[in-house]
């Protein structure tokens, strides 16, 4: 069992708040999260913010890519009334916002570069600048599905923590990921079995598990002691966390 787990709010305390927003990472902070997941893309002028889809539809008033907005026409953009009026008004944060806002707390990153399906351009670098000009480089982890990307980040400065995220059970997972020069596993809960964590360990990764809010499959996390956990309800993963201690 691994009681020190870390415990990362996935796009913030995202079942209480608007995910990937100031309120929901202030939220996550407030309840003890100790780490927050956020997703990375860039605007129309390379201008890097933190939003999960592709397209602004879902989570905002807009619509269409986000590739296809400037930042000053994506600050213009609701994304937080979809959520529930209370947050009406909230706007899309870039990453320098976040970086500012979290440098002067105790609290570890995870960076999700969404380049799987769009790629963009020279996105390694430009976060890698972002983290480096803030000088939180040694707490933060840059994790992607995009393989090329987690090799890319390695060559821009091999010191980084990576993780490969897949939802899919790769043959030879365990080297595969290594070869591209990932520190972690950042693997989808149906895949998490004690052997994929014993052998990910004994090749010197560790084991993140993503998106866990279920006390049931958390205990199980913990219990088949996992090294990151990422889940919507920061709260509860404690809660449930303390109670096994």
């Amino acid at each position: 069992m691994n009681l020190k787990t870390i415990i990362y709010a996935h796009r913030g305390a995202s079942k209480l708040a608007p995910e990937n927003t100031m309120p929901a990472f202030e939220l996550a902070y407030k309840m003890g999260a100790e780490g927050i997941e956020t997703d990375v893309q860039l605007t129309k002028d390379n201008v890097p913010v933190l939003i999960h889809d592709e397209n602004v539809r879902r989570t905002t008033n807009g619509t269409g890519f986000l590739l296809d907005y400037t930042l000053a026409e994506l600050k213009q953009l609701d994304a937080g009334s979809w959520f529930s009026d209370q947050y009406r008004g909230t706007s899309i944060p870039t990453l320098h916002e976040f970086l500012q806002w979290v440098q002067d707390k105790h609290i570890k990153i995870n960076l999700e570069l969404k380049n799987n399906i769009i790629d963009y351009k020279d996105l390694e670098k430009i976060v890698y600048d972002h983290l480096e000009a803030f000088n939180l480089l040694d707490r933060t982890v840059i994790s992607s599905f995009n393989s090329a990307s987690i090799h890319q980040v390695g060559l821009i400065d091999e010191s980084v923590t990576t993780g490969f995220l897949t939802s899919q059970k790769i043959k030879d997972l365990i080297d595969f990921a290594k070869d591209q020069g990932a520190r972690g596993l950042h693997i989808k809960y149906r895949m998490l079995n004690p052997s994929i964590v014993k052998e990910a360990h004994l090749n010197n990764l560790y084991v993140a598990v993503y998106t866990v809010n279920r006390p049931i499959q958390l205990r199980r996390c913990f219990r088949l002691s996992c090294d990151a956990i990422f889940t919507d309800v920061p709260n509860i993963a404690k809660q449930t966390r303390d109670m096994l201690s």
